[in-house]
């Protein structure tokens, strides 16, 4: 997703690609005359592995000793943090050095962020609103984050990959497993592409006690002529981490 704003943030437009080779991507990108305009670039980029790191003990340049237990850590990492939480919790992922010089030859101003750090910041500033015992689900494509709940503390947070709605149930009640809720008590709130995998609010309380199905409140502004029907069921499309 090629997400274009005016100087004040508005969205004028937005391209949408299927990308099937990433070693592809700066080409891809190199031919949207959306990118060839010389205008700073934030770069969301969804890399499965990630880790939490407190803030207070997270020190650049250690970035090798966290991923120590890593076994397919590219030779060449370039690593990349995003602060959530006011800072006092850090993303921190990679990308292989051969995918950051192309996007740094294609943008002179570019700042690299973890695509769940839209996601993580929403529900922290939703934290105020939580019951004792939370489940948040992002869906987008064929993969969801969850990200757990106790009494507002973030204790559980990932990414899975799934096909159906059963798995999407199977990650839910290991989440709350693990937290130790009690499943007829803890609210389930799910975001995102939901209608892709069939999942419905009816559905969903067959096996949950509290379930929502919301649009997430938004801080994206778009141009007159959007219509909200018409907005990628993703995330980003409303909300993204500033």
């Amino acid at each position: 997703m090629v997400f274009a704003k005016d100087k004040n943030q508005t969205i004028l437009c937005i391209h949408h690609y299927l990308v099937k080779d990433w070693n592809g991507i700066g080409t891809l990108l190199a031919s949207d005359y959306l990118t060839k305009r010389g205008v700073p670039v934030k770069a969301f980029l969804h890399q499965k592995d990630f880790l939490l790191v407190p803030g207070v003990v997270f020190l650049q340049g250690k970035e090798l000793t966290y991923f120590k237990e890593l076994s397919d850590l590219p030779k060449h990492p370039y690593f990349f943090s995003t602060g959530v939480d006011s800072n006092n919790i850090q993303l921190l992922s990679f990308i292989s050095q051969k995918l950051h010089t192309q996007l740094v030859n294609l943008f002179s101003d570019l700042t690299i962020y973890h695509g769940a750090s839209s996601f993580l910041s929403y529900v922290f500033k939703e934290r105020f609103n939580l019951i004792g015992q939370e489940i948040w689900v992002n869906l987008f494509g064929k993969h969801l984050y969850l990200a757990g709940f106790t009494d507002q503390e973030l204790i559980v947070f990932n990414r899975f990959e799934v096909t159906s709605k059963e798995e999407v149930l199977k990650y839910i009640l290991i989440g709350l497993h693990t937290l130790q809720h009690d499943r007829n008590h803890a609210r389930v709130t799910f975001i995102g592409s939901s209608e892709s995998l069939e999942i419905s609010e009816s559905w969903a309380k067959e096996y949950l006690g509290h379930v929502r199905l919301l649009d997430p409140a938004a801080n994206q502004n778009y141009a007159a002529g959007f219509v909200k029907k018409n907005l990628p069921p993703i995330f980003e499309a409303y909300w993204q981490y500033l």
